[in-house]
């Protein structure tokens, strides 16, 4: 199997003996490391007491106009070469299953990246098994009724072919690997001294899907609190968790011997991460951070630092949830449905509109600074969070006194349940803050009390346009968390204090 993208297709390894010559020759646009393999094979052959034939040996990889690349064709070139110079008995019984797997020179199976898509495929296209390596064979075998052959050498495989040896298929029990604490948190927002209201403006994000920006001064607290937003989301869903580990799996993140992501991956790339790092591609395209983020969070801290590229394309992804990598030959999908959570100072110096510390940066340094973020990746952004300092009083208190992540998520799962019940026949939209303008219209009316709330909101504040759609998202997820049917004056009064940035001038 290759790997393009998050799917698997199904490469046939084709070998031919003859004595018409003495070289070896691998075609069907393979990589640098495919046609290395051939020196790994032969030395893996040697090792392990087979024959390896001197004479001309012709490898095809079909189809022969997709090209292929890594090293995991190594054991089943090794395989093929035993087959044709019959060192395999049944070459019919080989045919029947998917091989994988890199060799080391003494014919140990090392591992392979994209155990998972490569699984899924073979049980869609009813082989009889994969054989791969034993490093990958519990990430393979989370696919039901699929017969899952761990090997740890060469030697394992022809004897299991040979039927020499019999191999115990991997079995996972997707149930009860699932259920192993995927709560279980060594953080908690307990662990967060004061900060109020942050955490209740990270409670709705959580609650809707919505996206958010922290700006406040040096060691307020903007990271810790990010770093807790995945204490209280709601837990993976079997579907979900899977998805996220094909992902990894494709990407090589999968710690070795593992399973499942059970948990919401949290991201935090640096600042100085290319535009390819961020949403994937390169010469062999592999999923970025973005992607990597797959239901979860994705944490950029000082997010004007940032190269603006590297930000603005972000843009497209977070509006369709996905990335697509154009190449000339081919066109590649990466799933990106992350959560934003941005942090930020105020200015360079850090301590505009600080309590205490006077801001040192000359005039219009505040605003330029600001401007290093555009306009349309604020637009996608619907809580703007002023973070303030804590003061030493409640620094001093003891954390009994805060609600535990727990307490929060379960209001979270609440307010998700009703958002899932409300979207159940739209596909595409799982939380408020993927609502169309059509749904807008329809879901979040508001009463002639809110109607002129708004309106004052927006004159008064100086509120920009963009603003009014996120405003009206987020109140329904208020709504939402205190179980109401209608949004209320209250709701939206909350919502409207999150739009920091919309303010005219704000840092001017």
């Amino acid at each position: 199997m290759a790997v393009y993208g998050v799917e698997a297709k199904t490469i046939s390894v084709e070998i031919d003996v003859n004595n018409q010559g003495k070289n070896y020759y691998i075609v069907g646009l393979p990589d640098n490391a495919i046609k290395e393999s051939l020196h790994r094979v032969e030395s893996a052959i040697k090792s392990n007491q087979f024959y390896m034939p001197r004479t001309k040996l012709l490898v095809n990889l079909a189809p022969a106009d997709i090209k292929k690349s890594g090293t995991a064709f190594d054991l089943p070139i090794a395989i093929g070469t035993l087959a044709a110079t019959e060192q395999i008995l049944d070459p019919e019984k080989m045919s029947r299953y998917v091989i994988m797997g890199e060799l080391s020179l003494d014919g140990a199976v090392k591992p392979i990246k994209g155990a998972l898509p490569i699984a899924i495929q073979t049980k869609k296209e009813q082989f009889d098994g994969l054989i791969l390596p034993l490093s990958n064979a519990n990430e393979a075998a989370m696919v039901d009724d699929l017969k899952v052959i761990g090997v740890g050498t060469m030697k394992d495989v022809v004897e299991f072919l040979n039927e020499t040896k019999h191999i115990e298929p991997t079995q996972v029990n997707i149930a009860e690997v699932f259920s192993k604490a995927q709560t279980n948190y060594e953080i908690d927002f307990a662990d967060v001294k004061g900060q109020m209201n942050i955490k209740r403006a990270l409670e709705i994000a959580a609650a809707g899907g919505h996206n958010a920006i922290l700006i406040g001064p040096p060691g307020a607290g903007k990271t810790m609190l990010a770093k807790r937003l995945p204490t209280i989301l709601p837990p993976l869903t079997l579907e979900e968790a899977l998805e996220t580990t094909k992902i990894h799996s494709v990407a090589g993140k999968l710690p070795e011997h593992s399973t499942i992501i059970s948990r919401r991956p949290f991201r935090s790339p640096h600042h100085t991460i290319s535009d390819v790092a961020l949403v994937g591609g390169g010469g062999n395209p592999q999923p970025g951070e973005i992607s990597l983020a797959h239901h979860g969070v994705l944490f950029l801290d000082e997010l004007p630092e940032f190269k603006r590229t590297v930000l603005e394309v972000m843009r497209q992804p977070m509006e369709e949830r996905r990335v697509t990598i154009s190449r000339a030959k081919i066109a590649l999908d990466f799933p990106a449905n992350f959560m934003l959570i941005a942090s930020m100072n105020p200015c360079p110096c850090g301590y505009f509109n600080h309590p205490e510390k006077a801001c040192s940066c000359p005039p219009g340094m505040v605003q330029k600074y600001l401007n290093k973020v555009s306009g349309p990746l604020l637009d996608r952004i619907d809580l703007h969070v002023e973070v303030t300092p804590v003061a030493y009083e409640e620094l001093s208190t003891t954390t009994e006194r805060y609600e535990k992540s727990e307490t929060i998520r379960e209001r979270v799962i609440s307010a998700r349940t009703i958002q899932a019940k409300r979207y159940e026949n739209n596909t595409d939209v799982y939380a408020n803050a993927q609502m169309s303008s059509k749904m807008l219209k329809e879901i979040c009316v508001i009463d002639e009390a809110s109607k002129q709330l708004l309106k004052k909101a927006m004159e008064r504040l100086n509120l920009s346009a963009r603003a009014y759609d996120r405003i009206l998202k987020v109140s329904k997820t208020i709504a939402d968390l205190a179980n109401s049917e209608q949004i209320k004056t209250e709701h939206l009064a909350e919502a409207i204090q999150y739009r920091s940035l919309d303010r005219e001038n704000w840092g001017g």
